[in-house]
């Protein structure tokens, strides 16, 4: 017990120590230098960046990629058969997670030839890789964005400056991007909802027709709703469609 509490004690005092150790270590806390290549931070600077990026990393997953539309359409897919928590929503995930990642391969694959593989090689600066690294996502959320959307949020952000859509400010372009995905999603999702609600009101009529009030709807269509989507493929279908979707 007494360990531990020692323990606890010595933390802070360890923390505020490391910029001090560090420095009688020579390593520079923060160095910034100019040079022809641009820009150059130290390699501890270059660590704060990366473990900060780690962490917005899921944001980044949801918000820029085609995750949005996948996990909202495969939920309410859920939601329409009537399964309650089949399939679980790690599965979704992982399914939204493997799918978005088979959508966004050529755009992945240009961001890493024309920024992550020149900054590993010491050909390009950081700002300069992190600006180069935003033309793919730019172009893959210009072609999924819709027009409405990005006039909307320019008019928000009173910024009237940008003629083309080229010009839009990333900052604008993102939740632009994420209400089209929405409205996709829901879209997308509607037309699913369709077939199974007409099994629904199909069973619930004959049920009440046989004065079997008190047996649940529910209980009796989602045999049906599930052969249904079994006979037509229906996981093909909907993986299929969601991945044409997307103009990349």
């Amino acid at each position: 017990m007494q360990r531990k509490h020692w323990l606890i004690c010595a933390l802070p005092v360890l923390w505020l120590a490391l910029p001090a150790l560090a420095q009688a270590q020579g390593i520079p806390m923060v160095n910034v230098s100019g040079g022809p290549k641009g820009t150059q931070y130290s390699l501890t600077l270059q660590l704060l960046a990366l473990m900060t990026s780690l962490t917005l990393l899921p944001s980044f997953l949801l918000m820029m990629t085609s995750f949005v539309r996948i996990i909202i359409v495969l939920s309410i897919l859920r939601q329409a058969l009537g399964t309650g928590q089949t399939p679980p929503n790690t599965v979704l995930v992982g399914l939204a997670l493997f799918l978005s990642l088979f959508i966004m391969s050529p755009v992945l694959q240009d961001l890493y030839t024309n920024a992550i593989t020149p900054y590993m090689n010491n050909n390009l600066a950081f700002d300069k890789a992190l600006a180069a690294a935003q033309d793919p996502l730019r172009g893959f959320m210009l072609k999924q964005t819709r027009e409405d959307d990005i006039q909307l949020f320019m008019q928000m952000a009173n910024n009237k400056e940008a003629l083309t859509t080229a010009q839009v400010p990333f900052a604008t372009l993102v939740p632009a991007f994420i209400t089209s995905e929405l409205k996709s999603a829901f879209t997308i999702g509607f037309l699913i909802y369709i077939p199974f609600v007409v099994i629904d009101l199909i069973v619930s009529s004959v049920l009440m027709s046989m004065g079997m009030m008190m047996l649940s709807p529910m209980m009796i269509s989602m045999p049906f709703k599930l052969m249904l989507f079994v006979l037509v493929d229906g996981w093909s279908l909907i993986l299929g469609s969601l991945a044409s979707s997307f103009v990349v």
